[in-house]
């Protein structure tokens, strides 16, 4: 529902209806048989300071006992007020560990609270407090043997979270250049994982904002789907999209509640980034063409294999002096035409959100769509029944026989 909405303005207006279709049938498939959760409330009459707070929410999470952190944390939203707080109080407890679920926690705590943008007042309390149960009880990287051997990335990431807040200090005092944030994106690249982390530490010491740091991680993310190639396995795309969301949550999040212990996050998305760097070899050719059409990009959806054409078609059509939004608006009809996926909505939205941060008509915006470009044309055709099943809805609306050709 976030994420349709957070790209429903980008769409031609005959998409938005379908958008939002699609999310009401995500959510019925994700709800129907469930039972009703009933959240915790606040401690009554508890005088309880923020900061204590949130360290017992941290415990609280540490610990898995799911009952005591939404407790804590319904207290803090009610008490606190300051969604800011409130936030950077959740993104501590979601970076005491690596890589909560895979990413996918970062993710959906992003999610919350961007919805706090859509969502009334009266429920930021059931909105907040949704995401306890999955963070307490998902999977932590740390207990993973993929983050120990060869090389113990769980033992990197921990020095440089402990050189995050100096770097942080000395930063802000920075006199020289700002770091190039593009620079630093193909530098997270580094089939090295130490020298990844210590570019992105440098980065910050050098006077690089988190938002500007997040920009980076997330490119580089991106960077890995625009470079993946065909001959992986299917099903590693979705490895690929992970750490794009991963990323793209990680930006927001840092970017909304800037602070040391939200900045892990960075640091844990940069070690993914390294993790996914197989899937890159070899690696796929990066577009160069100076021209590409919407219409050459619309047949890459009809046919299987058209990841690669997809991909030099929105290259193309933007180097050739095609406006950013237009190509938005073509992938978001893609995807709402076909019976997209969770994981086809969140690369759109993600892809989106990035491109934005980037100057209109240059390589970074480019480079991002065209990872969002070969997504679609990767999961693309499906049946479209959804489609059909809108379109037939619609006829019946107008009075139309289904059964008779369209006008």
């Amino acid at each position: 529902l976030v994420a349709i909405a957070n790209v429903l303005n980008d769409l031609h207006p005959a998409d938005r209806g379908p958008a939002l279709i699609h999310a009401l049938v995500e959510v019925a498939r994700d709800t129907n048989g469930q039972a009703s959760r009933f959240p915790l409330t606040a401690m009554a009459g508890a005088d309880v300071d923020a900061d204590r707070l949130a360290q017992w929410y941290r415990r609280f999470v540490d610990t898995r006992s799911t009952d005591a952190a939404e407790r804590a944390l319904a207290t803090a939203v009610a008490g606190v007020g300051d969604p800011g707080l409130v936030e950077a109080m959740v993104a501590s407890a979601v970076t005491d560990h690596v890589v909560l679920d895979g990413g996918h926690t970062l993710d959906f705590t992003n999610k919350v609270f961007e919805s706090l943008h859509f969502a009334p007042p009266e429920l930021a309390s059931m909105a907040i407090t949704s995401i306890v149960g999955q963070t307490c009880s998902a999977d932590r990287a740390e207990e993973s043997s993929e983050w120990q051997h060869p090389i113990d990335l769980v033992a990197l990431v921990r020095r440089a979270e402990a050189e995050l807040p100096d770097a942080l200090r000395v930063g802000v005092t920075a006199l020289e250049p700002k770091p190039d944030v593009a620079a630093l994106g193909w530098a997270l690249l580094d089939d090295d994982p130490e020298r990844s982390v210590a570019a992105l530490l440098e980065a910050l010491r050098s006077g690089a904002t988190l938002r500007d740091a997040g920009r980076a991680v997330a490119f580089a993310a991106a960077l890995r789907v625009v470079r993946f190639h065909v001959q992986n396995e299917f099903g590693d795309w979705d490895t690929v999209h992970h750490t794009f969301t991963m990323a793209n949550a990680a930006h927001q999040i840092v970017r909304r509640a800037p602070t040391s212990d939200a900045a892990r996050a960075l640091l844990h998305t940069v070690v993914r980034i390294h993790l996914d760097r197989f899937l890159n070899v070899p690696a796929a050719r990066l577009p160069h063409e100076a021209s590409g059409s919407l219409a050459g990009l619309a047949e890459c959806w009809e046919i299987q294999g058209g990841v690669d054409r997809a991909g030099r078609e929105a290259y193309g059509f933007l180097r050739g002096g095609g406006a950013s939004d237009a190509l938005v608006a073509a992938l978001g009809h893609a995807v709402f035409r076909e019976d997209a996926g969770f994981h086809t909505v969140q690369c759109l939205e993600a892809a989106v959100e990035q491109a934005r941060g980037w100057p209109e008509g240059s390589e970074e915006q480019a480079l991002i769509l065209v990872a969002a470009a070969r997504w679609i044309a990767a999961h693309a055709p499906t049946r479209r029944e959804q489609s059909s099943t809108v379109r037939i809805a619609a006829r019946l609306r107008r009075g139309e026989a289904v059964y008779e050709e369209a006008s």
